[in-house]
């Protein structure tokens, strides 16, 4: 088993900086890939970014990609997200997810085993 706990979403204006965190317990973390996934209201979960267990590859959505910076603290068991330049349109609840069994597309959802409960996000313009 895994648990993810997300922290660090709010209310921030357009512009503005967040950072998340999600913070795991139950097994090895650097032992997994990593993800963020967002859902806005109305609208379905979608893939924002991942990470390798080694951090080595990263992958970003279009949409924040230069914006949005995934990383990782195998020491600390923790995965991040930094968020600048923040919109409107990435108001959401923000989720992290972790991959234990090696997935070949961290694009997916399905390829991941865990989820936080998450952390909702809003940008007000």
């Amino acid at each position: 088993q895994v648990q993810l706990v997300e922290s660090g979403g709010g209310l921030v204006q357009a512009g503005g900086s967040l950072r998340l965190s999600c913070t795991t317990s139950g097994r090895t973390f650097s032992i997994y890939h990593m993800g963020w996934f967002r859902q806005a209201p109305g609208k379905e979960r979608e893939f924002v970014a991942a990470i390798s267990l080694s951090a080595t590859n990263t992958y970003y959505a279009d949409s924040v990609t230069g914006r949005f910076t995934i990383s990782r603290d195998n020491a600390e068991n923790t995965l991040y997200l930094q968020m600048n330049s923040l919109k409107p349109e990435d108001t959401a609840v923000y989720y992290c997810a972790a991959d234990i069994n090696y997935g070949s597309n961290l694009y997916l959802q399905r390829t991941y085993d865990y989820w936080g409960q998450g952390t909702q996000v809003t940008v007000s313009s």
